[in-house]
């Protein structure tokens, strides 16, 4: 039971419904789209642009395109897993699974950075698009697997292996 008193499984399965819906359409659309924006970007006009940059502003540059692609492909990853299980490819468990190998949190130095006023405003516009793709997936990821992400968290840190093998060997867990 949570808070509400309502079961955790009914949450669970309310936020199943919403990915495993139509309704999952939309935000797979859009960020599968913003993947191949930003791609014919960075190999197109970016790059142009890039080259009339200043130092600083060229290395600022690079680092936000990194993190840009990976925050992507990390956003399209998640989808495609989402995608998988709601066309029946993967069950619940194996998308629990290969879930756990994808990172949603890739940060942006953004606006507070030295240099991001001189970076051309179509490359700052996808970044902040990625970054709020990013923040929507995350939102259903927790829906989906909020417990899932704890104990995972949990049981990848040795020491929290150590602590509860301890009490479960005197008892206490």
């Amino acid at each position: 039971m949570n808070e509400y008193g309502h079961k955790a499984e009914n949450m669970v399965k309310l936020a199943e419904r919403r990915v495993f819906s139509n309704s999952f359409t939309p935000l797979y659309d859009e960020g599968m789209a913003l993947v191949e924006r930003a791609a014919e970007y960075l190999d197109g006009d970016g790059r142009c642009e890039a080259k009339h940059l200043s130092r600083n502003a060229s290395a600022l540059y690079a680092a936000e395109s990194m993190r840009l692609t990976t925050r992507l492909m990390q956003i399209a990853s998640w989808l495609l897993l989402q995608r998988a299980a709601n066309s029946g490819e993967m069950t619940r468990d194996q998308v629990a699974a290969e879930k756990a190998k994808v990172r949603l949190d890739t940060a942006s130095a953004q606006d507070n950075a030295p240099c991001w006023d001189e970076l051309p405003g179509s490359f700052c516009g996808l970044i902040d698009h990625s970054l709020r793709l990013q923040q929507r997936v995350r939102a259903m990821d927790e829906q989906l697997y909020g417990d899932l992400a704890a104990n995972d968290a949990i049981a990848s840190n040795p020491v929290s292996n150590q602590i509860h093998l301890l009490r479960t060997a005197f008892g206490r867990g």
